[in-house]
């Protein structure tokens, strides 16, 4: 075991649970702000930094020995707020890069990528840390803990690291000077066509180049 492993796992759990709510709050209240547009140029750059710091957090709950709640029932938090907004906002924010694709299961034989939005990918991260954040602010530490260790696990933690390694690429072809992919025939919402051919335009989005990096500057 590390070093950093055996200290996520015997430090004292009030301090730890205040550090990854801290994380948890800072990533809550600055995807907000990047979605609302003020800076479009460097939201980008932006969502890799919050991105980074959230998967720091995600790290340190992975490292930790399994929370065990204090009831076998999850209290009820009331309904999850809607992230609807949230997400169109980074839709229409982060075209035309919105689209990419992704493999889920790297260590799975002949996994085909398939399409996933850095839009969606955010605001299902939004709704699975505020719904720790309600246990949280209710009092509710170990409940809250055990809630962002298993969605980490389940979901947020996957999730956040596909929209890392998205975001990473976005900067990488900008900053090099590579053209992006035409993504304009990647679409997640064509429900009508079957998965094979999804799969692929998913592997094929990055081997058609187009003039220039999709509008984007450097800063």
């Amino acid at each position: 075991m590390s070093d950093a492993t055996l200290h996520a796992t015997t430090q004292d759990p009030d301090d730890f649970a205040v550090q990854i709510a801290d994380q948890v709050e800072s990533f809550l209240v600055a995807v907000p702000e990047v979605a609302k547009g003020d800076e479009p140029g460097s939201a980008v750059p932006f969502l890799l930094l919050e991105v980074s710091q959230l998967l720091l957090a995600g790290g340190r709950l992975g490292a930790h020995e399994d929370i065990v709640p204090d009831e076998r029932y999850e209290p009820d938090t009331g309904p999850d707020a809607d992230v609807d907004e949230l997400r169109e906002n980074l839709a229409r924010l982060l075209d035309p890069v919105d689209v990419y694709s992704e493999v889920f299961d790297p260590y799975e034989p002949r996994t085909a990528p398939v399409p996933a939005r850095l839009s969606d990918d955010i605001a299902d991260i939004v709704t699975d840390l505020r719904h720790g954040m309600a246990h949280y602010r209710a009092g509710r530490t170990t409940e809250a803990l055990w809630w962002w260790q298993f969605s980490y696990f389940s979901n947020w933690g996957p999730t956040a690291s596909a929209a890392l390694r998205a975001l990473q690429s976005v900067l990488i072809h900008v900053r090099l000077d590579q053209p992006l992919a035409e993504l304009d025939g990647l679409d997640t919402d064509q429900t009508a066509v079957g998965d094979e051919t999804l799969e692929f335009e998913a592997g094929q989005v990055m081997a058609e180049e187009i003039g220039g990096p999709l509008g984007l500057r450097r800063g």
